[in-house]
């Protein structure tokens, strides 16, 4: 901040003339080129193919005079989506520019291929809120880029709500032309995430046991011959620990005098949720599991590790056949410089019956990426084309792709 601050103060004090050249040379190797927009846009949200209903009891009477029938088809609130930024991103030869404005949303290969269409800055700012099928997000892609003939330097921040995506990364790699199709590169890549990717509190929680002693204070033996294991926490004590209640209650079948036995479960209100242990564990425990787990991460404070990548490019255009090509690796030795390694994606297969095993080495991993855009005209009439992107990072996969063809009359 006090660097930042220090430029500031120059720029502004600084002599007119040398103020002017500050400013031409931000234009003219920052802004030239750039675009700034802003944009939005507001749908329908989905809608329920049919309505769904439920009955409640006539307030006037009793459990069997005439009920009320209630609507009770989830309807959403309409879609939205607006968002800002700035952008100078150069298209590669077959990319053309999807509308006459720039809203934000659009897709370039140059955000994961490792070289660009151009040597020099490229960037992308991007903010926008989101609404989708009545739930709010927030996204953004802060992407900044420069390529030279043998080195590339990338920095970006994004996060996508819907797909719980929030990452960040900053990477330094050289880079070896090889003609004019073909690159590879290598270096190093930092990347950071606020996500416990492998780390699944609540199945922790309830695979803790203890060895059994008996009543002399002597371990007991099972029939396997090794200490005897109980759990410490059992399903239900979940249900307790957020303020349910469970009673023993009995039914007899007036009919038959069968007598059946089970537990319903009751609110911090008192007002009964589940007619049985069965019926609470199916609906109500996936809630109360995940709001464990959401509690049990917000404790842990980000991860930052650093890892060796490298990378290949292949380009060919020709207006007839073109192909664009490439592939990431990040490779199987990863240090983390922040973050509690304990809880770490190294320890993900690490966690048993008693918590971490902590003889267990860390386990490395692999993360990588490719893409590709091949399109071709096959005749004056006909043209084909695919183009599509997958990126597999911790326990994350995104992927997405376009295919089809075009057939001109003439």
């Amino acid at each position: 901040m006090r660097i930042l601050i220090l430029i500031v103060s120059f720029i502004l004090f600084s002599p007119t003339v040398v103020q002017g050249q500050i400013f031409k040379d931000i234009y003219k190797d920052f802004l030239k080129y750039g675009t700034v927009y802003g944009a939005g846009d507001i749908s329908n949200s989905v809608e329920a193919a049919e309505p769904t209903y439920f009955l409640r009891t006539n307030p006037d009477g009793s459990l069997y005079s005439i009920p009320e029938v209630v609507d009770n088809t989830e309807v959403f609130p309409f879609d939205y989506r607006y968002g800002f930024g700035i952008r100078k991103l150069a298209r590669f030869d077959y990319e053309r520019k999807p509308k006459n404005f720039y809203d934000g949303t659009e897709e370039q290969l140059t955000f994961g291929a490792p070289t660009s269409a151009v040597t020099g800055l490229e960037y992308q700012f991007h903010f926008e809120k989101e609404r989708w099928r009545g739930r709010d997000f927030t996204n953004y892609n802060f992407f900044l880029k420069h390529t030279g003939k043998h080195h590339i330097a990338k920095i970006q921040a994004r996060e996508v709500g819907k797909i719980n995506l929030n990452y960040n990364s900053a990477e330094l790699r050289a880079r070896l032309p090889i003609g004019k199709k073909f690159s590879i590169s290598a270096g190093a890549i930092v990347r950071g995430h606020e996500r416990a990717y492998g780390y699944n509190p609540v199945e922790i929680w309830l695979n803790e046991t203890a060895i059994a002693y008996d009543g002399d204070g002597n371990i007991i033996i099972g029939q396997d011959g090794n200490p005897l294991e109980y759990p410490v926490n059992q399903w239900y004590g979940l249900g307790r620990e957020y303020g349910y209640t469970d009673h023993f209650t009995e039914y007899t079948d007036v009919n038959t005098g069968v007598t059946t036995q089970d537990w319903i479960w009751k609110d911090a209100d008192g007002n009964q949720v589940a007619s049985s242990d069965l019926d609470f564990r199916e609906r109500i425990m996936p809630g109360l599991m995940n709001r464990f787990n959401g509690e049990a991460w917000d404790l842990l404070d980000p991860w930052m590790e650093i890892a060796p990548i490298v990378g290949i490019d292949f380009y060919h255009y020709k207006r007839d056949f073109w192909l664009h090509a490439y592939a990431n690796y990040i490779l199987p030795y990863h240090k983390y410089i922040a973050g509690e390694e304990e809880f770490s994606y190294l320890n993900r297969n690490n966690w048993g019956k008693g918590g971490l095993i902590l003889d267990n080495d860390l386990e490395q991993w692999s993360d990588y990426s490719f893409g590709a855009s091949l399109g071709t005209k096959l005749g004056k009439n006909l043209g084909v084309f695919i183009e599509g992107e997958y990126s597999k990072m911790w326990d994350s996969k995104l992927y997405q792709t376009t295919f089809g063809l075009n057939y001109t009359f003439k």
